[in-house]
């Protein structure tokens, strides 16, 4: 394959998938200036305290949003993108069926692609066109990026679900 053109679609991936998380983050918090909206939402999806969990999405999104964008420390910034979503995945649309259109939570489709989206460049590494690649970090891709990124982000979902996770129980008629 040509390096180029490896390089090219990697460089695509890494500004899409950080565009997407930073802009994600960002919401949050405008949407956090405005009230106690968010951290009740996260609340009420069994995540507590829902303000510290507020705080940790939108923190962690808006850090890892720019370091995937430059390739830096590309598997911690891949393992945020995997941890958010399968954090958002289990609490919220895992039960709502595969379509993301489907009504009132939407599906899990979504969450499923960044899911696999982080995992994947995890593995594949930031590419030439990075600051991993400039500064020479050689432990950014391959087995040891995936290793990397799904222990810390799949590892660190699981953690904090077992922790700090309390689903709603669900009344019975």
């Amino acid at each position: 394959m040509d390096a180029n053109a490896l390089n090219l679609a990697l460089l695509a991936v890494r500004v899409a998938a950080g565009l997407m998380l930073f802009a994600h983050g960002w919401n949050h918090l405008v949407r956090m200036r405005e009230g106690s909206g968010v951290s009740n939402w996260f609340a009420s999806l069994g995540l507590r305290p829902g303000p510290a969990h507020a705080w940790l999405v939108t923190l962690t999104e808006l850090a890892a949003g720019p370091l995937l964008v430059v390739g830096l420390f590309t598997p911690l910034a891949a393992a945020a993108l995997t941890g958010v979503a399968v954090v958002a995945w289990i609490t919220n649309h895992r039960s709502a069926g595969f379509f993301v259109f489907r009504r009132p939570t939407e599906g899990w489709e979504y969450v499923m692609i960044l899911t696999v989206l982080g995992l994947a460049l995890g593995a594949l590494g930031p590419g030439e066109w990075s600051l991993d690649d400039a500064l020479g970090f050689g432990w950014v891709d391959g087995w040891s990026g995936l290793a990397i990124t799904a222990g810390a982000g799949l590892g660190g979902a699981l953690a904090l679900l077992v922790v700090f996770w309390r689903p709603p129980r669900e009344e019975t008629a």
